[in-house]
C-alpha cells in the first residue's frame, strides 16, 4: 500500500510538473492599450503545441470572442473584445487541456493624453532622412551582440558599420539647428540576417528594435528627445516582405503565410498591372505576390491573419513610440484590398496622422491612384494621405543633370501641371534624393549653382520637403549604375576618429560649409512661412532655361526664379503682371539683395532667387 501511494504521489507530481512545463514563447502584440478606437485585438500566441490548449481569462471589459487554430499546432490566434469599460491593468490568460497548462500575463496600458488626435507631419514640416547604421555610432558597445549574426565591418560597403539610435539622439541638436522638424530613419526593427542586414528592409522580428541599434526603450527615448526639440519621428515600415531569417520561417503558421508557398518566385515589377485596364491577372498577381529577392519572402496579405498582424503591429509602434507618421516601403507591391483596409484602420485610429507611401514611378497617374479621395476608374480606394513624389523629384533631378538644352525646366513645369490628378498635391513628400538613388551633388555634376536650384525648388514647392542626410554637405556617389554602397557612405563625424566632423564643421571644405548654410537658411526660413506651407501657386512656362513661379496667399507673395544659363538673363516683368502688377521689388531671402521689378527682372548667370515681394503700390 505504501508503495502504491508513493507511485500515485509520484504520478501526481509528474502530472503537475507537466502542467507547468508548457511554455509560451511569444505573445504578439506583447501588450496593448485601453481606450483604442478599434475594440478588437487579435493575439498571436506561439508555443509548443499551444493549439491543443483552450485559453480563458477573467478581466472586466475583456472577453475572448473567437479562437482560431491553424495548420501549425504551435500557434493560437485569440480574438479579444475590449470594451469601452475596460481599464488599464493586467490579467492572466490561462491555457488548459490534454493534461497540460500554461499561462501568460497580458497588460492593457493607459494611453498618452491626446494620443488619438496626434498631429502627423504636414506641409509645415521639413523631413530629414537618416540611415541609422551610417549616421553616427553613439554606443560602440552594441556594434556586435551575442544574439545577432552579422558583425560590424566598416570596410565592407554592404556590411554593418555600427551607427545606432544613441548616435541619432546625440545629434538631434544638429538636425534641429539645420531647420528640420521631422526625422525619418530607415527601418530599425531587427534584421538578423547572415549578411547585408544594415539597411533594415528584411525584418526578422516585427516587435523588436535590432539590438545593434539599441532597444525598444531607446527608440521610444529617441522619439521623446526629438519632441523636446520640436522634431517628430516617422517610422519606416515594410508591409510586403520580410527577411528569410524571420522567426516565422522556421515554423510558418499556415502554408500560405508567405506567397507561392515559400518558394522563391521573383516579381517582375510590372507596377502598372494593378491599375491597367488591359493587364493580365498573371502580371497583376506576380507584381504583388512575387518576391524581391530570394532572401525576402513576400507576405500573403490576402490571408486575414497576416493582414491583421501587420495592421496591429503598425498601430502598436505608433502608440508605443509616439510617432508622427509612417513611411511605407514598396507601397504598391502590397495586396490592394489589404492596403485599403490597412490605411482605413490606421486613419480611423489616428485621423490626423500622416502616412506616406513609396510608389516608385515617374508617372503621376500611377502615384495618384493610392492617395485618399482619388476616384479611380476601377472604383479602387485607399485612405493614404501622402505619397513620395517620385515624378516631380525625378523631373527636377533630370533637368539639373542636363548640360545642354533650350528648355531644361519644361518637364518639371509639365509634371507640376498634372497636380490635378492628386486629391491632395500639397500633402505629397518631395525629395532631392534618398538612400536608393545617386547623391544630388553627383547627379548635378558637382555644380553648386544647380545644387542651389534643387534646394530652393525643394523648399518652395507646394509639397512636404525631404532631404537625405549628407546632401547638406555635398556627399558624392556613383551615378551611372545603381550602387547602394556609394549612396550610403558613413556621415563624417559620426565615428570616433573621423578626420572630418560635419556636425561641428571641422574639416569641411568651403563649398561644403556653404551648402550646409544654404540648407540651414532655407529650412529655417521656411518654418516661418505659412504661404509656403499652405499658400497657392502660379507658375509661368519656362523660357530659354529660365523658370519663374510664385507662392502667394492674399497680399503676401514670394517669387522664385531660376536661370540655368551661363550668362545674365533679363526678363520682362510685364509677362508676370498677374502677380507683379504694382509691385516695385523684392528682397532675396538667400542674399539680402533687393531686386527692382517695375520693368524687368535681372537674373545673374546660374541664379536662384527667392524674393519676398514688397506690397503693391
Amino acid at each position: 500500500m505504501r508503495q502504491l501511494l508513493a507511485l500515485l504521489l509520484l504520478a501526481s507530481a509528474s502530472l503537475a510538473a507537466s502542467a507547468q512545463s508548457s511554455t509560451i514563447a511569444r505573445t504578439e502584440p506583447p501588450f496593448w492599450w485601453a481606450g483604442m478606437q478599434h475594440k478588437g485585438l487579435q493575439l498571436m500566441v506561439h508555443g509548443e503545441r499551444i493549439a491543443e490548449l483552450e485559453p480563458s481569462l477573467a478581466y472586466p471589459g475583456v472577453r475572448i470572442a473567437t479562437v482560431t487554430r491553424v495548420p501549425s499546432k504551435n500557434y493560437l490566434f485569440i480574438d479579444l473584445e475590449i470594451g469601452q469599460e475596460a481599464k488599464p491593468g493586467s490579467f492572466d490568460i490561462v491555457f488548459k487541456g490534454a493534461g497540460r497548462q500554461a499561462s501568460t500575463t497580458y497588460r492593457l496600458l493607459a494611453r498618452e493624453a491626446g494620443s488619438a488626435q496626434r498631429i502627423g507631419f504636414t506641409s509645415r514640416d521639413t523631413i530629414y532622412q537618416v540611415m541609422p547604421d551610417r549616421f553616427a555610432n553613439g554606443n560602440p558597445a552594441n556594434d556586435n551582440t551575442p544574439d545577432t549574426r552579422e558583425k560590424a565591418n566598416r570596410a565592407n560597403g554592404g556590411g554593418r558599420h555600427g551607427g545606432d539610435i544613441e548616435g541619432i539622439v546625440q545629434r538631434l541638436d544638429y538636425i534641429r539647428d539645420l531647420g528640420f522638424t521631422q526625422l525619418w530613419p530607415t527601418p530599425l526593427v531587427e534584421n538578423d540576417m547572415p549578411a547585408y542586414s544594415y539597411h533594415g528592409y528584411a525584418a526578422t522580428d516585427h516587435y523588436r528594435i535590432d539590438p545593434r541599434y539599441g532597444s525598444n526603450e531607446d527608440f521610444r527615448r529617441l522619439s521623446l528627445e526629438a519632441k523636446k526639440r520640436g522634431i517628430g519621428l516617422i517610422q519606416d515600415v515594410v508591409l510586403s516582405h520580410i527577411g528569410s531569417s524571420h522567426w516565422w520561417m522556421k515554423d510558418l503558421p499556415t502554408p500560405d503565410w508567405v506567397n507561392y508557398g515559400g518558394k522563391f518566385v521573383p516579381t517582375h515589377h510590372h507596377r502598372t498591372a494593378v491599375q491597367d485596364p488591359y493587364a493580365s491577372k498573371e502580371d497583376a498577381d506576380n507584381f504583388t505576390r512575387g518576391w524581391f529577392v530570394e532572401t525576402m519572402p513576400d507576405l500573403n496579405q490576402s490571408n486575414p491573419l497576416v493582414a491583421n498582424y501587420l495592421i496591429q503591429n503598425n498601430i502598436w509602434w505608433i502608440e508605443y513610440a509616439g510617432l508622427s507618421g509612417l513611411r511605407i516601403d514598396t507601397f504598391g507591391y502590397s495586396d490592394g484590398a489589404f492596403l485599403s483596409e490597412y490605411t482605413r484602420r490606421l486613419m480611423q485610429e489616428y485621423p490626423n496622422l500622416n502616412l506616406v507611401g513609396e510608389e516608385w514611378s515617374t508617372r503621376p497617374p500611377v502615384v495618384a491612384r493610392w492617395q485618399r479621395g482619388k476616384d479611380n476608374f476601377d472604383g479602387y480606394r485607399a485612405s493614404t494621405p501622402s505619397l513620395m513624389d517620385f515624378p516631380l523629384a525625378e523631373a527636377m533631378r533630370t533637368a539639373l543633370a542636363k548640360d545642354k538644352g533650350h528648355n531644361v525646366f519644361n518637364e518639371v513645369y509639365e509634371t507640376l501641371s498634372l497636380d490635378y490628378l492628386y486629391p491632395e498635391p500639397g500633402n505629397l513628400v518631395l525629395f532631392e534624393a534618398n538612400h536608393d538613388v545617386s547623391r544630388i551633388w553627383s547627379a548635378v555634376g558637382e555644380n553648386f549653382d544647380r545644387y542651389r536650384m534643387m534646394m530652393v525648388f525643394l523648399m518652395t514647392m507646394p509639397r512636404i520637403p525631404q532631404l537625405y542626410t549628407g546632401d547638406e554637405i555635398l556627399m558624392t556617389s556613383a551615378t551611372k549604375e545603381r550602387d547602394d554602397a556609394s549612396y550610403r557612405r558613413d556621415f563624417p563625424g559620426g565615428w570616433a576618429g573621423d578626420k572630418v566632423d560635419a556636425f561641428s564643421g571641422r574639416g569641411l571644405g568651403a563649398q561644403q560649409r556653404a551648402a550646409q548654410e544654404l540648407v540651414r537658411k532655407l529650412a529655417n526660413w521656411r518654418k516661418g512661412q505659412p504661404l509656403i506651407h499652405k499658400g497657392k501657386m502660379m507658375h509661368f512656362g519656362p523660357r530659354d532655361n529660365t523658370w519663374v513661379y510664385f507662392r502667394y496667399e492674399g497680399a503676401k507673395r514670394v517669387l522664385v526664379a531660376f536661370n540655368n544659363n551661363p550668362k545674365e538673363m533679363v526678363l520682362d516683368t510685364a509677362r508676370f503682371r498677374e502677380m507683379l502688377d504694382g509691385v516695385p521689388g523684392g528682397v532675396d531671402v538667400l542674399t539680402g539683395k533687393r531686386f527692382g521689378l517695375e520693368k524687368e527682372l535681372r537674373l545673374p548667370a546660374m541664379a536662384s532667387v527667392v524674393l519676398e515681394l514688397e506690397a503693391a503700390r
